[in-house]
């Protein structure tokens, strides 16, 4: 028996040593066609642990079941520029992406390892004992019994040295893993600017609470002055009852800001995945992040190059086309090395009058040879298959256009909106130095007797519906500037020069006091 087992193990080795440097082939290959994703972002951001909130496990399947647990009981500040590594720590989807990356390099292993040989062993009965008993009624034969103790083994080592799906299968699987990939990034960026487009509503949210303060303040001031001219004698009870409307009127405007901002935290804190108890607060001003330093054809050059969209639907065609070429490969023969060895052993003998369990034998044998198999016809299944592919490979080829085309109209109204937005907020910005200094002449007027109530009221209404619109104005021209960056992959916003006017006018209207935020030269 043992010299048996050194026969099969030395056939066994001599064959996997000759395989060996196939086997160093393939992972080599492994390892120059996976290439990891970069993860230099996730670095940096595992770096900032003061601004990662990521609480529960992934796994974890529990939810809250009481009050306290949903009870905002942080703030927790939140710059622009710690967006991105936010995103990156907490958020859910960009982590399903991460394990559709992972997901496609398990595949692109698994379609590397026809590569391999494959060793299959088979064992019957380790051990197994037989037993029986024959009688014979004629009298020429005597009674016979079997007792026997036996076990066998197998071994067969395969190797394809032509198989026509293997190369295909692998290609496909690559492009799927480089996809998924290109996915990542066109999510990442999504994501950010989604989250960049909340940070702008949520500071807007507050620039807006601010000028329903100070309305709120200016209107109960006219309200009590109309409210003491009306007890002297010389004012009206209109006068007061108009004071009161705009009061009214801005206590509205506060209160639908406050939900706004409420809104805007919460909604901040469910992109950037923050704990249930843990709210965002922003301490920015809104202002003009910059200006955008690229001409329209550039940026459409720029979006051409950097939108992985493209780069996906080229990886479609190349995916499409593969298994066009794994499908008519299942038709086509394969060609493999096989190598079969089988030992067994037993104890005991069969059909003997007195078996002898002491009698032993074994036997080893070992096969080596070229299997062949071709699967001639199959009733047209993979002609149809290629078929079906290549016309997705062309579907894809015609996505590629459409999407071109998508990219630049994308660009393009981005660009053409920022135009837009640039002049709302110069003409935004002169509305509201004249509404302001239109109010502080109207309340002269009052204070003179040579006007009403009603000229004050409807300039102080002016006068915040204006700051309202260009808060609007800096906040759409800043969310134009991210979706932009967004469509062209660049970063080329120039941070620009502050026009500020700080020399009181003839009328000694001084733009410090109107506390509006410095507007760039656009």
């Amino acid at each position: 028996m043992g010299r048996v087992k050194k026969r099969f193990l030395l056939v066994a080795g001599f064959f996997i040593s000759g395989l060996n440097p196939l086997w160093a082939t393939s992972l080599e290959k492994i390892n120059s066609n996976i290439r990891p994703i970069k993860s230099e972002n996730k670095n940096q951001a595992q770096k900032n642990e003061d601004i990662f909130y990521e609480l529960n496990a992934p796994e974890d399947l529990s939810l809250p079941s009481r009050s306290r647990e949903v009870l905002i009981k942080t703030q927790k500040k939140v710059n622009l520029d710690q967006l991105e590594n936010l995103l990156i720590s907490n958020n859910r989807t960009i982590k399903i992406y991460l394990e559709k990356i992972d997901q496609a390099k398990s595949i692109l292993k698994s379609s590397l390892s026809s590569w391999y040989p494959t060793l299959n062993l088979t064992a019957n009965g380790i051990p197994q004992y037989f037993e029986s008993n024959n009688y014979d009624e004629s009298s020429f034969s005597q009674d016979t019994s079997s007792k026997q103790w036996s076990s066998s083994i197998t071994a067969q080592i395969k190797w394809d040295l032509i198989n026509p799906a293997r190369v295909p299968e692998i290609a496909s699987a690559r492009d799927s893993f480089e996809k998924a990939k290109h996915s990542y990034s066109i999510v990442l960026r999504d994501l950010k600017l989604e989250a960049s487009k909340r940070y702008f509503d949520l500071q807007k949210a507050n620039e807006e609470i601010e000028v329903a303060q100070k309305s709120i303040d200016s209107s109960t001031l006219a309200l009590r002055d109309a409210q003491i001219r009306f007890d002297s004698g010389i004012g009206t009870k209109l006068e007061v009852l108009e004071a009161k409307t705009q009061l009214a009127r801005d206590q509205q405007l506060l209160n639908i800001n406050l939900g706004d901002r409420k809104i805007g935290q919460r909604s901040l804190a469910e992109i950037l995945n923050f704990p249930e108890d843990v709210t965002p607060v922003i301490g920015s001003k809104t202002k003009v992040m910059g200006i955008w330093d690229s001409s329209l054809e550039d940026s459409i050059i720029a979006a051409y190059n950097a939108r992985e969209e493209l780069d996906s639907i080229l990886l479609d065609i190349s995916i499409n086309n593969s298994n066009a070429n794994a499908a008519l490969a299942t038709g086509q023969p394969i060609l493999s090395l096989v190598n079969t060895s089988s030992s067994s052993f037993s104890r005991g003998q069969l059909n003997r009058v007195s078996p002898d369990m002491n009698n032993k034998s074994s036997s080893f044998s070992n096969t080596i040879g070229l299997n062949a198999s071709w699967f001639i016809f199959d009733g047209g299944r993979s002609r149809s298959l290629y078929n079906y592919n290549k016309s997705k490979a062309k579907e894809a080829k015609l996505n590629f256009a459409v999407t071109r085309a998508q990219i630049r109209k994308g660009v393009e109204e981005v660009f053409f909106k920022l135009e837009s937005a640039k002049l709302n907020i110069t003409a935004s910005y002169s509305e509201v130095l004249s509404a302001r200094e239109s109010l502080r002449l109207a309340k002269l007027r009052y204070k003179s007797g040579i006007t009403t109530q009603r000229e004050v009221v409807n300039n102080q209404r002016d006068l915040t519906d204006s700051e309202v619109r260009y808060i609007i104005a800096v906040t759409s021209y800043n969310s134009l500037l991210a979706d932009l960056s967004r469509q062209t992959g660049l970063d080329n916003i120039k941070a620009c020069d502050i026009k500020v006017n700080k020399q009181k006018e003839e009328n000694e209207f001084n733009l410090e006091e109107s506390n509006l935020i410095p507007l760039c030269q656009l």
